[in-house]
């Protein structure tokens, strides 16, 4: 390894173990920023969805670690780790990253900082003083502290052109890594800040808004139709109806607990009730009830 990138891992991994001190789980990235271990499922013949479970490294922000004797075995795996990310969306802070890129011709020559205020304006909302680190390019990542009760997804530019939301499942590179492009650094003046917390306005720009409430329906008591069977009966068939509905009920274990609503249903279609219940008993006589 070369004396400079010794000295760009030796500094990372100082950066993140003040990170880990903390409580921020961290991993080692790569010059590219992407996660510097590879995943031990690379070569496997299936993709795999294993996040950890197997005891191995490689598994990108699911490895993100706080303990400092589990931070420094991250680094040792991956020596040539020049940077470190923060884990999303976990204990103590719950982190959300909102990434606000430069005004290039990717963001459509948006300026995301501009645009962040005008949804401020927007919702209602003020955006708060809180740890902001200023990457290579000139963009802006804030930090804020979630509730953790609430998932925030990763999106791009979906809150506006040039904004992206870091979320649970994804990652912040932390101030002090360098990249192929340059180093991450603080932003003056917010070094000793803690994480804000996200205002609710734009709490629910960024949350997936709660799924519906729809109550199953209330289940029909069991034998109901046939009681409706009944009901629909007209001059000539009303006895008929009933025999065969009362038969199906005994055969179904419901007959005598059924026995009374059918009665009434076929009082209710012209039967006199002496009729409904000799007809029901015949029922209950033939299917050996």
């Amino acid at each position: 390894m070369a004396t400079t990138d010794r000295h760009s891992a030796t500094l990372a991994l100082a950066h993140a173990l003040s990170a880990a001190e903390r409580g921020l789980p961290v991993i080692p990235l790569s010059p590219t920023k992407l996660p510097a271990l590879p995943s031990p499922h690379r070569h496997d013949p299936e993709p795999a969805h294993c996040r950890g479970e197997c005891g191995l490294l490689g598994h990108g922000v699911y490895d993100a670690a706080s303990d400092p004797v589990a931070v420094r075995a991250l680094f040792a795996a991956a020596p040539w780790a020049t940077g470190y990310g923060i884990a999303c969306g976990r204990p103590p802070h719950h982190l959300i990253g909102i990434d606000l890129d430069t005004k290039t011709a990717a963001t459509g020559g948006t300026d995301s900082v501009a645009a962040l205020r005008q949804l401020a304006l927007q919702h209602l909302f003020t955006v708060p003083e809180t740890v902001t680190v200023i990457t290579p390019s000139g963009g802006r990542h804030l930090w804020l502290a979630g509730p953790p009760d609430v998932v925030v997804p990763n999106s791009a530019s979906r809150l506006a052109p040039g904004i992206d939301v870091r979320g649970a499942g994804g990652y912040l590179v932390g101030p002090g890594s360098v990249s192929a492009h340059g180093a991450y650094r603080l932003a003056p003046g917010s070094a000793e800040l803690a994480p804000a917390p996200c205002p609710s306005a734009l709490l629910r720009l960024i949350a997936p808004p709660a799924r519906p409430h729809h109550p199953a329906p209330a289940r029909a008591p069991r034998g109901q139709g046939l009681v409706q069977f009944v009901l629909a009966a007209h001059e000539g068939q009303r006895n008929t109806r009933l025999f065969w509905a009362a038969c199906r009920a005994y055969e179904n274990g419901i007959g005598e607990a059924l026995a009374d609503a059918l009665t009434d249903a076929a009082v209710r279609t012209g039967l006199t009730e002496r009729e409904a219940r000799a007809t029901i008993a015949s029922a209950a006589r033939l299917t050996g009830r």
